[in-house]
Protein backbone atom coordinates (compact mmCIF):
# COMPACT_ATOMS: atom_id res chain seq x y z
CA UNK A 1 0.00 0.00 0.00
CA UNK A 2 1.74 3.15 -1.20
CA UNK A 3 -0.60 5.58 0.52
CA UNK A 4 -3.66 5.47 2.72
CA UNK A 5 -6.55 5.81 0.30
CA UNK A 6 -10.08 4.42 0.41
CA UNK A 7 -9.25 2.17 -2.55
CA UNK A 8 -6.06 0.79 -0.95
CA UNK A 9 -7.73 0.22 2.41
CA UNK A 10 -10.67 -1.61 0.78
CA UNK A 11 -8.22 -3.76 -1.18
CA UNK A 12 -6.27 -4.64 1.98
CA UNK A 13 -9.38 -5.44 4.02
CA UNK A 14 -10.86 -7.58 1.20
CA UNK A 15 -8.56 -10.39 2.39
CA UNK A 16 -10.70 -10.68 5.54
CA UNK A 17 -13.78 -11.39 3.42
CA UNK A 18 -12.17 -13.87 1.05
CA UNK A 19 -10.77 -16.11 3.78
CA UNK A 20 -7.14 -14.98 3.53
CA UNK A 21 -6.54 -13.14 6.82
CA UNK A 22 -2.81 -13.92 6.65
CA UNK A 23 -2.59 -11.58 3.63
CA UNK A 24 -4.25 -8.84 5.68
CA UNK A 25 -2.04 -9.42 8.71
CA UNK A 26 1.14 -9.08 6.60
CA UNK A 27 0.26 -5.37 6.61
CA UNK A 28 -0.03 -5.18 10.41
CA UNK A 29 3.10 -4.30 12.38
CA UNK A 30 4.44 -7.11 14.57
CA UNK A 31 4.41 -4.69 17.53
CA UNK A 32 0.96 -3.29 16.74
CA UNK A 33 -1.02 -1.67 19.55
CA UNK A 34 -4.48 -3.22 18.99
CA UNK A 35 -7.19 -2.33 21.49
CA UNK A 36 -10.41 -4.33 21.38
CA UNK A 37 -13.00 -2.22 23.15
CA UNK A 38 -15.69 -3.62 25.40
CA UNK A 39 -16.24 -5.87 28.37
CA UNK A 40 -16.28 -9.28 26.67
CA UNK A 41 -13.61 -12.03 26.99
CA UNK A 42 -11.62 -10.80 23.94
CA UNK A 43 -11.44 -7.16 25.09
CA UNK A 44 -8.12 -5.63 25.99
CA UNK A 45 -4.99 -4.11 24.51
CA UNK A 46 -2.59 -6.32 22.60
CA UNK A 47 0.97 -5.20 21.82
CA UNK A 48 1.92 -8.09 19.56
CA UNK A 49 0.32 -9.15 16.28
CA UNK A 50 0.67 -12.90 16.87
CA UNK A 51 -0.78 -12.72 20.39
CA UNK A 52 -3.66 -10.60 19.09
CA UNK A 53 -4.43 -13.05 16.27
CA UNK A 54 -4.19 -16.10 18.55
CA UNK A 55 -6.36 -14.61 21.33
CA UNK A 56 -9.04 -13.08 19.10
CA UNK A 57 -9.22 -14.47 15.55
CA UNK A 58 -7.92 -17.87 16.73
CA UNK A 59 -10.48 -18.12 19.49
CA UNK A 60 -13.31 -16.97 17.22
CA UNK A 61 -12.24 -19.37 14.46
CA UNK A 62 -12.83 -22.27 16.87
CA UNK A 63 -16.49 -21.29 17.43
CA UNK A 64 -17.45 -20.13 13.92
CA UNK A 65 -18.22 -22.70 11.20
CA UNK A 66 -16.14 -21.06 8.48
CA UNK A 67 -13.98 -18.89 10.69
CA UNK A 68 -13.95 -15.14 10.90
CA UNK A 69 -15.22 -13.52 7.71
CA UNK A 70 -15.65 -9.75 7.62
CA UNK A 71 -16.96 -7.50 4.86
CA UNK A 72 -16.17 -3.81 4.62
CA UNK A 73 -19.26 -1.61 4.53
CA UNK A 74 -17.60 1.81 4.72
CA UNK A 75 -14.14 3.41 4.75
CA UNK A 76 -13.25 6.95 5.76
CA UNK A 77 -9.64 8.12 5.38
CA UNK A 78 -7.99 11.19 6.86
CA UNK A 79 -4.23 11.40 6.50
CA UNK A 80 -2.72 8.21 7.95
CA UNK A 81 -5.95 7.21 9.74
CA UNK A 82 -8.63 4.95 8.27
CA UNK A 83 -11.97 4.28 9.96
CA UNK A 84 -13.22 0.98 8.58
CA UNK A 85 -16.74 -0.26 9.23
CA UNK A 86 -17.20 -4.00 8.85
CA UNK A 87 -19.87 -6.63 9.27
CA UNK A 88 -19.44 -10.28 10.23
CA UNK A 89 -20.37 -12.93 7.67
CA UNK A 90 -20.15 -15.86 10.05
CA UNK A 91 -22.28 -18.66 11.49
CA UNK A 92 -21.61 -20.07 14.97
CA UNK A 93 -21.08 -23.77 15.56
CA UNK A 94 -24.58 -23.93 17.07
CA UNK A 95 -26.04 -22.59 13.78
CA UNK A 96 -26.80 -19.07 15.02
CA UNK A 97 -25.76 -16.20 12.75
CA UNK A 98 -22.99 -14.04 14.18
CA UNK A 99 -24.20 -10.67 12.90
CA UNK A 100 -21.68 -8.41 14.56
CA UNK A 101 -20.76 -4.93 13.34
CA UNK A 102 -17.36 -3.37 13.83
CA UNK A 103 -15.54 -0.11 13.44
CA UNK A 104 -11.76 -0.34 13.36
CA UNK A 105 -9.90 2.96 13.60
CA UNK A 106 -6.50 2.17 12.10
CA UNK A 107 -3.35 4.26 12.05
CA UNK A 108 -0.85 3.50 9.32
CA UNK A 109 2.88 4.15 9.38
CA UNK A 110 5.29 3.14 6.61
CA UNK A 111 2.55 1.15 4.85
CA UNK A 112 1.73 -0.92 7.97
CA UNK A 113 -1.09 -0.75 10.48
CA UNK A 114 0.58 0.22 13.75
CA UNK A 115 -2.44 0.99 15.91
CA UNK A 116 -6.09 -0.12 15.96
CA UNK A 117 -9.04 0.72 18.18
CA UNK A 118 -11.75 -1.85 17.44
CA UNK A 119 -15.35 -1.21 18.48
CA UNK A 120 -17.96 -3.99 18.42
CA UNK A 121 -20.99 -5.51 20.15
CA UNK A 122 -19.56 -6.89 23.41
CA UNK A 123 -22.74 -8.71 24.41
CA UNK A 124 -22.85 -10.58 21.10
CA UNK A 125 -19.23 -11.74 21.43
CA UNK A 126 -19.85 -12.96 24.98
CA UNK A 127 -23.01 -14.80 23.89
CA UNK A 128 -21.14 -16.46 20.99
CA UNK A 129 -18.36 -17.68 23.27
CA UNK A 130 -20.71 -18.75 26.09
CA UNK A 131 -22.85 -20.81 23.71
CA UNK A 132 -20.11 -22.36 21.56
CA UNK A 133 -16.93 -22.85 23.57
CA UNK A 134 -16.35 -26.02 25.58
CA UNK A 135 -16.81 -25.67 29.34
CA UNK A 136 -13.07 -26.16 29.91
CA UNK A 137 -12.31 -22.83 28.23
Amino acid sequence: MKSVTVKNVRSLFAHLETGHPERFFRHVATDVCWTVMGTHPLAGTYHNREIFVRNTFGRLNRVLRDGVRLRVTNVIVSGEIAAVELEALSIALNGAPFNNRYCWVCRFENEKIVEVRAYLDSALVKKLLDENEPEAQ
